[in-house]
């Protein structure tokens, strides 16, 4: 991938995200609320593997297999060894804290590896409306508390590949270290993470930026403390703080300093090099050197000089030992690890070398000498070290073809995250702008002529931002649009797709829709940095063929397929709103509505198009040739709107969106967009779409992510609007889902639904029935039959999750439950939520919060909990509910 397609991307991307982030604050709703009740849904990823950059890897140096993976916007991993994939562990952050699923750093307890911590928070300027925060968890991520900071972090800022910034000292783990940007510089906790104060002692915050004039506030701010290592080989026992602690300053004539006297006083270390960032500086105690990987920039896109040092720990002498001359660079170096078999053993990255590749060095004498993953043997050709198998996350060909000396699959771009494993020197793992590598034969890189195996160890980690969706009532269940890789034809939900988008293959894509009555004929618009910004399918997305752009397109914009195919609306950046028939040859001006207009189809009348901008409403029946605004009023008034119509109801519309200092809600039309009626109880909607009707429903299920109320939540309606289901949880709100849902017009209760970062979810339901509403007249309480789903959904030395879902097999609604049972093993229960809980002896009980007391005949609710245990972790032997057993289901 080229250097400045990925600066394009990121630009464009960090631009869309906030010019659709979430309010920090509601108006004031309708009196009336909504009536709500609640599903079990069972989420999971519309698998893409990966697909997003990974700035940090951290493996535990006292518990073998355990190891985490942060991301710049989707949140933080923890690898399951048994089934070498990752789990997600902020998937319960929620709307109004969105900001805190970009993770800026990680640290896992050396001490006591259930221990974990994460410094959270995605942008340090005005983009982000919350501080950051440092989450700890006891429990290696199930569960985690939260200390809000008085300053933001910057998890999607430049610079984030240093580090790491967050840091556990191996002899005292309750004191804890955190390098801050912004100019606020180093911060201590000494009660393991749960208050924070700073190092006022320690002398400087830091004054690099990547472009001090950028008035937006991204590029221009102070990149702050890179990172923290401490010398555990100074500590002075258990519970006495390691005495010397290194710290990196973005700050090219001074970027390291030391203490000796565990953080009372700092200076900054003498003789060493000047004119570049130390991105990263691990220690290897055992010899005594603390390495340094040094970058003319912050990164993670820029680079364009770099070394490598030593520093000698007890004479202070710094070595250079860089693999290359500094001519010879055109890059910066980064990703650093040693090997804690052999400290001797040394790797690095040269991050930055976008063409033809990445490259990664290594030394087995400290440094001394160095052999590199590539080199040319006669320019063009090259000689790898290495073979790619990438036939588990196929489209990391990128369907490329390059000329020699670039090669498909890439080694890599964005390289700063590399770890060789603790316990295991032969696996090492590294992060890209799109995946996590990894090898378990590492060491045949030492032999000669020798080649080691580099594959994606990524399934799990989800990190795509999604900016559209469709399912089409036939061919593949759900085409996506996303930010960096394009999108996706996605013929399975449970396999990785074979490709993504091609010819064109956009950096972004921005917007797709199909021909309701043909849904084969599909077209797409996005941002590319030379070519068309639209593109055509005849065979449901398999294929692709570029348009042809007007005049001044610089990027993607919304568009909208005729009913039946024969032709196009289109609203791009930099120019009008356009329309065409046929496939986009040419292209004419639309009258009477403005540029930047959101454009829709109607999905029965294939001359009828719709749009909306700045609070008016746009109709067209002549193919959108002309436009005419609506008498509508009352519509929001800002641009933060998405609105659709339905399938098969010809003139049904259903609008979403609003801000915090206007309306702000669910708005729907059955004339064409001439009058809107706004729903009454939805206090705030910024998504809808359609999905199959319930079982003896007439109108098609509605989704929409929204508050409703008083609950920000993924909810249901299978009667028009009226009642509404939650069917996620606090569980499962993946921080901010305002770009695009859908449903699933061939299986009932599916929904889709899009994430900053977190990819494609999408959730099933548990409720066969279709009920929606409790119905009138609901039961005081539980009496008839139930049963029962109880699954350990993970479990480590100690402790374990497990999921609950209880279902109302009977004929009468509840309003109010609890669920008794009696652990077999002396287990107790940690946290719960979902559901409150109570402990009597040896019997737990959970009972039902405000929000899903109501469970309708058919339907389930469910909760999770963590808990601890020791010798087994036996099921519990029998559920009861109002003192009737519960069995489980089987």
């Amino acid at each position: 991938m080229r250097r400045t397609r990925i600066l394009t991307v990121l630009l464009a991307l960090a631009a869309g995200l906030l010019a659709g982030s979430p309010p920090t604050a509601l108006a004031a709703g309708p009196a009336s609320r909504a009536t709500v009740a609640a599903d079990s849904y069972t989420w999971k990823n519309a698998r893409i593997d990966g697909g997003g950059f990974v700035p940090g890897i951290v493996f535990n140096r006292a518990e073998k297999d355990l190891a985490y993976a942060r991301t710049d916007i989707g949140g933080a991993y923890r690898w399951q060894e048994s089934s070498h994939t990752w789990t997600p562990l902020l998937d319960h952050v929620g709307w109004d804290d969105w900001g805190h699923t970009g993770v800026v750093s990680v640290a896992s307890d050396p001490v006591d590896p259930d221990r974990v911590y994460a410094a959270v928070g995605t942008y340090t300027n005005d983009w982000d409306p919350t501080n950051g925060a440092v989450l700890r968890s006891p429990d290696r991520g199930a569960t985690w508390e939260k200390t809000d900071l008085p300053f933001k972090l910057g998890g999607n800022m430049p610079g984030r590949g240093m580090g790491e910034r967050l840091a556990v000292d191996p002899h005292d783990n309750d004191v804890l270290y955190l390098g801050a940007p912004s100019g606020h510089g180093l911060w201590r906790s000494t009660d393991a993470g749960v208050t924070w104060s700073e190092v006022t002692a320690f002398p400087n915050p830091g004054n690099y930026a990547q472009d001090p004039g950028d008035t937006s506030g991204y590029a221009s701010d102070n990149q702050g403390i890179t990172w923290v290592t401490f010398d555990e080989s100074t500590g002075g026992g258990a519970g006495t703080p390691t005495g010397t602690v290194y710290v990196g300053v973005a700050d090219k004539e001074n970027a390291v300093y030391r203490s000796t006297d565990a953080g009372a006083t700092w200076e900054r270390l003498a003789g060493q090099p000047t004119g570049y960032l130390a991105h990263k500086g691990v220690l290897d105690a055992e010899n005594g050197y603390l390495y340094l990987a040094y970058s003319d920039t912050g990164g993670p896109y820029d680079g364009g000089k770099g070394r490598l040092y030593r520093y000698a720990t007890a004479t202070g002498t710094w070595t250079d030992i860089s693999p290359v001359a500094e001519a010879d660079t055109y890059y910066g170096f980064s990703g650093l690890t040693v090997d804690r078999q052999h400290p001797g053993t040394v790797m690095a990255t040269a991050y930055s070398s976008w063409w033809p590749d990445t490259q990664i060095f290594r030394t087995t004498d400290s440094g001394a000498t160095w052999t590199q993953a590539w080199s040319y043997t006669s320019y063009p050709d090259r000689e790898n070290r290495y073979t790619m198998d990438v036939s588990s996350s196929p489209w990391l060909t990128w369907g490329a073809n390059p000329s020699p000396p670039e090669q498909t699959p890439k080694l890599g771009w964005m390289t700063e995250a590399l770890e060789i494993d603790p316990f295991d020197s032969d696996r090492m793992m590294y992060g890209t702008g799109a995946t996590v590598y990894g090898t378990e034969n590492l060491t045949d890189w030492d032999d000669e002529g020798g080649t080691f195996t580099i594959e994606p160890m990524v399934r799990g980690l989800e990190e795509t931002a999604v900016n559209d969706l469709a399912s089409p009532p036939s061919g593949a269940p759900l085409l996506s649009a996303l930010g960096d890789v394009g999108g996706f034809r996605h013929t399975s939900l449970t396999e990785v797709p074979s490709m993504m988008y091609t010819s064109p293959n956009f950096t972004s894509t921005t917007s797709l829709d199909f021909a309701e009555t043909k849904p084969d004929v599909v077209v797409r618009a996005g941002n590319l940095d030379s070519g068309p910004h639209i593109a055509f399918s005849t065979d449901n997305g398999a294929n692709w063929f570029g348009g042809t752009d007007p005049a001044g397109v610089s990027g993607g914009g919304t568009v909208a397929a005729g009913a039946d195919g024969s032709r196009f609306v289109w609203s791009p950046e930099g120019t009008g709103v356009q329309y065409t028939t046929g496939f986009g040859t040419s292209w004419r001006a639309s009258a009477g509505i403005p540029a930047g207009a959101i454009v829709e189809s109607d999905r029965v009348d294939p001359a009828t198009f719709y749009g909306f901008k700045s609070g008016t409403f746009y109709v067209s029946t002549d193919g959108g040739a002309t436009f005419t605004a609506s008498s509508a009023t009352g519509l929001p008034a800002g641009d933060s709107v998405r609105f659709k119509t339905l399938p098969g109801g010809e003139g049904d519309v259903w609008l979403a969106g609003g801000a915090a200092d206007g309306p702000y809600g669910l708005w729907h039309s059955t004339d064409g967009g001439e009058t809107f009626t706004r729903l009454p109880g939805v206090d705030a909607a910024d998504t809808v779409g359609f999905g199959k009707a319930a079982p003896g429903a007439s109108y098609q299920t509605l989704f929409t992510s929204a508050e409703i109320g008083g609950v920000r939540g993924i909810f249901r309606s299978t009667d028009e609007g009226a009642t509404w289901t939650r069917v996620n949880d606090d569980a499962h709100q993946w921080g901010w889902t305002g770009a695009a849902i859908t449903g699933d017009p061939r299986v009932y209760g599916r929904v889709y639904v899009a994430t900053n970062g977190r990819g494609v979810v999408y959730g099933d339901t548990s409720d066969t029935g279709g009920g929606t509403g409790p119905g009138p007249g609901p039961d005081p309480g539980p009496t008839g039959a139930c049963e029962v789903t109880y699954t350990v959904t993970n479990q480590w030395p100690g402790g374990f999750q497990a999921d609950v879902r209880l279902t109302n097999t009977g004929t009468s609604a509840w309003n109010g439950w609890s669920l008794d049972w009696s652990f077999p093993g002396g287990q107790q229960v940690t946290q719960m939520w979902n559901a409150e809980h109570r402990r009597s002896g040896a019997v737990v009980t959970a009972s039902n919060v405000g929000w899903n007391a109501v469970v309708a005949p058919g339907a389930s609710v469910g909760f999770g909990f963590t808990g601890s245990w020791s010798g087994t972790n036996a099921e519990p032997e029998g559920f009861a509910v109002a003192g009737r057993a519960c069995p489980t289901a089987t």
